[in-house]
């Protein structure tokens, strides 16, 4: 193990060396747990065959063997294999994704072994590791905080609560929560099944079913018809305990009465649930949840994050304007305050591409946040170029509160958010305890001096103009929210083609509006910007609870919120582990641009399923109602049941069967009508039925009455049985 005063001094942190970490291994300190990502193919069997509807029908078909009808019972078993077949590929094939999925997107673990940094899987990480935690990164295992560094944590997967909570040398980390800020080291504690990632993940991979809006009413529809079936299975045992019914007779009501439960519609739902994720792959689209494809369907509004998401997430320096100071000083200053900050981004990045510093050595340090909006340092100099004092570079809306600026200044800046160019305002304080140095409450100095303006530009993403119109085709509003100014988050929005009526609200607006004010500006408005990730999620929350099906795509850390608020998290493959960890979809090679086909492809899913759906109610209430039209006739001039299990399992093959498999092919996209599935089918289904029974009884009636009809109508009813492939009352 590593000295804990060693430990505690980032400059002379080494991590363990590789014997250590091989006799920790071989002593069972790892973190080698066997976690189950999808079920087992045995368990996929069983789930499949021993079902409720599959004993009820081998139930039924034993009994038909018993009474020597096997023909009858042969396309009940053939019916019910067919079923498990197909179901049981289809799961496996998804299980063999699942396992491909989870593989794919495990987040490695940057440790720190013999003074190098390695990338490992978090399977490797032993008791004692120093672990590298920077901003968007998720904390593997339990830990505490080493060295002197700080960061801020994003707990809420643990916790629920949204608030950021710093942490510093001494102090617990907790496996499942995420880096938000700043750069720190922390140790390795409890590892394997001790942590809290693998109480996490196994909670997480649990099996659970978890109902989509369509699934929650297909399921009430199931529950209808199978108390129909037990209402009528009622009945029949009462008329066969009467002496009404023959026990063969009973049992052919029975048989037919069981095919009125939909034991295929399940599998019809899950077979075009199928379809839906193929054709997603091949549009590098990566499902990480099963009722994504649903949740694709119904979306009706997407909003998206600006960087990364409408851009290609690569910021470029453009230019600085010095304000009453010499500018290759300037220079000197942000490449020295790019070179000594330990919280690197892309901001950060782009200086330091341009301009090369010097590393200082920091008093003090607040990373950035995209809730503060804001950086700072602080570092003591000898030099002429690089004076000490406190640093900060930030938004100029939220500097301008303690920073003066001219009338020309604010001009200048205004017309480079005008242009699409993020701005940003770099600061100085001569005071080097200017910073309140409390990291749970980091506040601006009472006074800063305008050192000069620095602009960046985004690089649009080429098909962003081609994407934003496909959503529009589909019927989908576009928002976009973000962290940046308006203005510029407008401009670029203009160049993507959003269209020239959008509407533009801040966060500090948002921050100033009563509840219902903000509900409206949420409906209304179509630009967000300088909001914070807490009132992303409440604009997301806002969204929802006006109606409306929300969709989100990030990328970074300050995302996350917003995702797990939105009804779809979509997430980009190249954005942080975070928002990959907790966004139902992944976006292949970082282009959103197949999503409008995708969610295409999701609304002719629905779709299709509804139209399946359809059908199976048709037909259930249809042989339904003639179980009673035929029973009450029957009662009064004789006759037997009319419909015999093999004539059910035909009809229904031919009505359900053949176009269950069709119709998801052949439904067409579009957004349905925010009102109950069930009353859209209801108003379909009731009339057909009607239709359907009335001709059908109409056929019954007329093979009845044909004995009584005269010589010259008299038909040999033998004949016709022998002459049709299936007997003249599965015409019925």
């Amino acid at each position: 193990m590593i000295d804990r005063q060693d430990i505690n001094n980032t400059s002379i942190i080494h991590g363990l060396t590789e014997d250590q970490v091989v006799n920790l291994r071989a002593a069972g300190r790892g973190n080698y747990v066997k976690l189950h990502t999808s079920r087992s193919y045995r368990q996929i069997l069983k789930e499949n065959l021993f079902t409720f509807i599959n004993t009820v029908f081998l139930s039924i078909s034993l009994v038909l063997i018993s009474l020597s009808r096997y023909g009858d019972a042969f396309l009940v078993i053939v019916v019910i294999l067919g079923g498990v077949i197909v179901s049981v590929c289809q799961e496996i094939w998804a299980k063999q994704k699942l396992d491909r999925i989870a593989l794919l997107t495990r987040p490695l673990a940057t440790v720190i072994r013999e003074s190098k940094q390695q990338n490992i899987d978090p399977s490797q990480i032993v008791v004692g590791d120093i672990l590298v935690a920077n901003a968007g990164d998720q904390i593997v295992v339990d830990g505490q905080v080493v060295g002197e560094g700080k960061i801020e944590v994003d707990e809420s997967l643990l916790t629920g609560e949204s608030d950021l909570i710093p942490k510093k040398a001494g102090q617990p980390v907790y496996s499942g929560s995420f880096c938000v800020s700043g750069t720190a080291y922390y140790e390795a504690q409890k590892v394997g099944i001790e942590s809290l990632a693998y109480q996490l993940t196994v909670s997480a991979r649990a099996f659970r079913q978890i109902y989509t809006p369509l699934q929650q009413e297909i399921n009430l529809v199931i529950r209808v018809f199978l108390l129909l079936s037990c209402f009528l299975w009622i009945l029949v045992t009462i008329n066969w305990y009467f002496g009404f019914y023959t026990f063969a007779d009973t049992v052919q009501y029975a048989a037919v009465i069981a095919g009125l439960v939909p034991s295929g519609l399940y599998l019809a739902i899950t077979l075009a649930y199928a379809l839906g994720a193929v054709k997603m792959v091949g549009q590098e689209v990566l499902i990480q949840q099963a009722n994504a494809v649903e949740s694709l369907s119904n979306v009706d509004i997407l909003c998206l994050d600006k960087t990364g998401t409408l851009t290609a997430n690569r910021i470029i320096l453009r230019d600085i304007y010095p304000i009453g100071f010499d500018e290759i000083k300037l220079q000197s200053l942000l490449a020295d305050y790019a070179a000594s900050t330990t919280a690197k981004n892309q901001t950060i990045e782009a200086v330091e591409t341009v301009f090369s510093g010097n590393k200082r050595s920091l008093i003090f340090e607040i990373p950035f946040s995209s809730a503060r909006k804001w950086s700072g340092m602080s570092f003591v100099s000898q030099e002429e170029n690089s004076p000490s004092g406190t640093y900060i570079l930030g938004a100029p809306e939220i500097l301008a509160e303690v920073t003066p600026l001219s009338t020309k200044v604010t001009q200048q800046i205004q017309e480079l958010v005008m242009a699409g160019f993020r701005v940003l305002l770099f600061a100085h304080n001569s005071n080097i305890n200017s910073l309140n140095q409390d990291l749970e409450q980091p506040q601006l100095p009472t006074e800063l001096f305008p050192l000069g303006i620095i602009s960046f530009q985004d690089e649009l993403r080429a098909e962003a103009r081609e994407t934003i119109e496909g959503f529009s085709e589909a019927g989908v509003e576009v928002r976009v929210i973000s962290g940046d100014n308006p203005q510029t988050v407008a401009a670029l929005a203009l160049q993507a083609g959003l269209g020239s009526d959008i509407q533009v609200i801040s966060g500090s607006e948002l921050a100033k509006l009563d509840e219902a004010q903000f509900i409206q500006a949420a409906a209304s408005k179509t630009i967000f910007g300088r909001v914070t990730p807490e009132q992303k999620a409440k604009l997301i929350r806002s969204l929802k609870e006006q109606g409306h099906y929300v969709a989100m795509i990030g990328d970074g850390v300050n995302d996350v919120l917003s995702l797990k608020e939105a009804n779809l998290a979509i997430a980009m493959e190249g954005g942080s582990k975070a928002t990959r960890s907790v966004a139902d979809i992944v976006l292949l090679k970082n282009s959103f641009a197949s999503l409008p086909h995708t969610f295409l492809e999701g609304q002719r899913i629905r779709n299709g399923i509804q139209d399946v759906l359809k059908l199976f109610m048709i037909r259930v209430f249809c042989v339904s109602l003639l179980i009673f039209a035929t029973g009450f006739i029957g009662g009064f001039i004789g006759g037997t049941f009319p419909l015999l299990n093999k004539h059910s399992a035909v009809v229904t093959l031919i009505s359900v069967g053949f176009p269950t498999f069709c119709i998801p092919i052949w439904s067409k996209p579009g957004l349905l009508p925010r009102r109950s599935i069930v009353r859209s089918l209801l108003h379909f289904t009731l009339p057909a039925t009607l239709t359907l029974t009335l001709v059908a009884l109409g056929v019954y009636l007329t093979y009845l009455a044909i004995p009584f009809l005269g010589n010259e109508l008299v038909i040999d009813l033998d004949q016709v049985n022998e002459f049709l492939a299936v007997p003249r009352s599965a015409l019925v």
